[in-house]
């Protein structure tokens, strides 16, 4: 148990917590996990869209979980992604100390952009913030991995990570849990959002488990392609390396149109992409604004074709990840 920890324990969250009345707000933004080729171990945060969280410290062992706009979110807080993250912070404490959480929904669950993390991170960054700030980032990730556990059925952090560093995240291991931040270029982000839902878990099941030896190294060398790219500001190596053979192929078939928004995106200017999470959105990036907006309308002239209701986005890598609302 670190210091903060140990003053937490003999004087209680409202002596120590930094919000006078006990609230706090955040911002909770979405993500793009895997960045096409690192399934699982690549992250990056987005300015839009954003939950608007709100965390009510409490001095009894609860948990209480509203949705302020009526959507439709588990209430029971081990089923809830919020809450079985607090659920896990709550343990650990082991003091008479709970929390009053309200959701305005804003990321929809089934969109694969977050949403499951941004309940997860935004919860437990508010709480830390009501407790002092007592424990790390990565303490932080450990326990919003328990929210994603409820959403998918497995704890992973590709998408919490990055909402609670910020930026761009690599995660290098699960056990033990090794974080990595990885310097995020200033690139524009077009997000088409297929109104159909794509749930993790139904995404996960269809994958093989198995791959073949030369599919793997070509991946192997895309993620580091990747990597190596944003730390290097070398854009056109990105490009090239936004390439997945294992996984897109089989998750692709889930998406309508998404072989044609992928290459006509290209076609327009964008760098690449390809699905976010677990889909359906899908994401391109771009070096600058004009081009990001350019690739918006070939997105939703694909769609309007097609037939399907979508959302767009344009938006840039949010480099701070949950934002503290009130001080």
């Amino acid at each position: 148990m670190n210091p903060d920890q140990q003053q937490f324990e003999k004087t209680g969250a409202r002596h120590i917590g930094q919000s006078a009345d006990g609230i706090a707000k955040v911002l909770a933004p979405g993500t793009v996990a895997n960045l096409v080729c690192g399934f699982d171990i690549l992250g990056m945060c987005l300015d839009e869209p954003n939950d608007l969280m709100e965390i009510r410290l409490l001095n009894e062992k609860k948990i209480i979980i509203h949705s302020a706009d009526g959507y439709p979110l588990p209430l029971d807080p081990a089923q809830n992604t919020a809450g079985a993250p607090l659920v896990e912070m709550i343990s650990e404490l082991g003091t008479p100390t709970g929390f009053e959480v309200t959701i305005h929904k804003k990321i929809k669950p089934g969109s694969g952009i977050g949403s499951s993390a941004a309940s997860a991170a935004g919860a437990v960054v508010a709480a830390n913030y009501l407790l002092g700030n007592i424990f790390s980032k990565k303490d932080l990730v450990r326990f919003a991995m328990f929210g994603e556990k409820v959403a998918s059925g497995v704890k992973h952090a590709d998408n919490v990570a990055p909402c609670i560093y910020g930026g761009i995240t690599l995660i290098r291991s699960i056990h033990p849990l090794d974080i990595i931040s990885i310097p995020a270029p200033d690139l524009f982000v077009t997000i088409v959002h297929p109104q159909i839902e794509v749930r993790t878990k139904d995404a996960r099941q269809i994958l093989r488990k198995e791959v073949l030896l030369k599919d793997a190294i070509r991946q192997w060398g895309n993620i580091a392609g990747l990597v190596a790219g944003f730390m290097k500001g070398d854009l056109d190596l990105v490009g090239r390396s936004l390439e997945d053979v294992i996984i897109e192929p089989v998750r692709s078939i889930l998406i309508p149109g998404f072989d044609e928004v992928k290459s006509r995106c290209k076609e327009a200017g964008a760098l690449g992409g390809g699905i976010s999470g677990s889909g359906p959105s899908i994401f391109m990036l771009s070096r600058d604004e004009a081009t990001a907006i350019h690739v918006e309308s070939v997105m939703q002239e694909i769609y309007n074709r097609i037939g399907l209701d979508y959302h767009t986005y344009v938006t840039t890598i949010n480099k701070t990840g949950v934002k503290i609302l009130q001080e």
